[in-house]
């Protein structure tokens, strides 16, 4: 075997990942780009729920009859959770004039946690921690993130389980904004 040829040989060897390198480059693409989020369409009655913002108000289901609400169930530590975050922002600094509502349900932090993280980030809508009566209307949600999108007569209309965008907002969101209110 010549030299160059040896060398190639050399430097393909070097540049060979371990397996335990191609395992961990896997799991980061898979981490990623997990898969789309499932989408289903509904229409069915939510219950009255409540929640209490970390600066004490009482935020009532009742409040928000009228308007176009998501309802994100998250997690400070949740990267897809965090990933969606300034989407969701975005969305909702468009169309809130629009009747357009966001509120956050942290599935596990306290409300000092939650308000020091959304003001860390610059968020503005709305988070809360879950309670009993967000458990009774929307079913104990333990995997994040998963969104409801409730119309304007506070009916579920869409589930997300898993990372919304800009472009599921949009085709989602949207057309209920524009719907006549009876």
């Amino acid at each position: 075997m010549d030299k160059h040829a040896a060398n190639l040989i050399k430097t393909a060897k070097k540049w060979t990942p371990s397996p335990l390198t191609l395992i961990l480059l896997g799991l980061i693409a898979w981490l990623w780009f997990r898969p789309p989020a499932d989408v289903s369409d509904e229409n069915r009655a939510v219950s009255s729920w409540q929640v209490t913002l970390p600066d004490g108000h009482v935020l009532t289901s009742e409040a928000l009859k009228g308007k176009v609400v998501l309802v994100n169930f998250w997690a400070t530590w949740c990267p897809y959770c965090r990933k969606e975050k300034p989407v969701i922002d975005a969305f909702w600094q468009d169309t809130r004039g629009k009747g357009f509502e966001v509120i956050s349900i942290s599935v596990d932090d306290s409300p000092e946690k939650i308000a020091a993280w959304m003001k860390d980030k610059g968020y503005t809508f709305m988070a809360a921690p879950t309670n009993t009566s967000v458990i009774a209307a929307f079913g104990n949600v333990s995997s994040v993130p998963t969104s409801f999108i409730l119309d304007a007569d506070g009916h579920i209309r869409h589930k997300v389980a898993g990372q919304l965008h800009a472009a599921r907002l949009e085709k989602l969101v949207t057309p209920l904004l524009k719907a006549p209110t009876p």
